[in-house]
């Protein structure tokens, strides 16, 4: 029996520690639900366009932190490059979904996706770096919930408040959604989730 390449072997072991294959899955049946969903209500409308982003991402995200965390402190392998990997893949994930559940003659401008899944993963990044992979899900889930309730103005701190519900071009929501992005997958990437 052949052994797999070292380089191989280190993504495959981090994916089965964080439980990338039944993220993965749960993602699925997010996206087919939330297709369900799209098909009842209006995809074009923002607020279900954030919580299709929002429950693609909390389904994705639940592998942020691993069993032991005194293992991840002491593993040889560098674990920023895997971080920041599992965070991209989480964002193209949430993406993903978005597109799969428009209904067909209906497209998605390419920036609502963009920003709305680069903002929501690296919320999620965020969040585990916060409070760790557990509770990770609470920053963009409370977020989408928040940003219902805010008036929609032209002023730039209620635009970076509701950058989910933003079209795109808003600068505060592509500003808002890119802090996120890189402060949150850099935040996670290097320093791990909260322990």
């Amino acid at each position: 029996m052949s052994r797999a390449p070292s380089v191989l072997r280190g993504p495959a072991l981090y994916s089965r520690s964080r439980h990338l294959p039944a993220a993965l899955a749960g993602a699925a049946l997010t996206a087919a639900l939330a297709g369900w969903s799209a098909s009842v209500w209006s995809p074009v409308d923002p607020r279900v366009r954030a919580l299709l982003m929002v429950s693609a991402v909390v389904a994705s995200a639940s592998g942020l932190s691993g069993q032991d965390a005194a293992l991840d402190r002491t593993a040889a392998r560098r674990w920023a490059p895997l971080r920041a990997a599992h965070v991209a893949l989480i964002g193209a994930l949430a993406g993903a979904v978005l597109l799969l559940c428009t209904p067909s003659g209906r497209a998605f401008e390419a920036g609502y996706v963009v920003v709305d899944a680069a903002g929501a993963a690296g919320a999620v990044a965020l969040g585990a770096w916060l409070w760790g992979g557990r509770s990770a899900w609470a920053l963009p889930l409370g977020w989408c919930g928040v940003a219902f309730f805010v008036p929609s103005t032209e002023d730039a701190w209620a635009q970076a408040a509701t950058w989910m519900l933003q079209p795109p071009g808003t600068a505060a929501a592509v500003w808002t959604a890119a802090f996120l992005a890189v402060g949150g997958g850099a935040a996670y990437a290097l320093a791990g989730p909260r322990r």
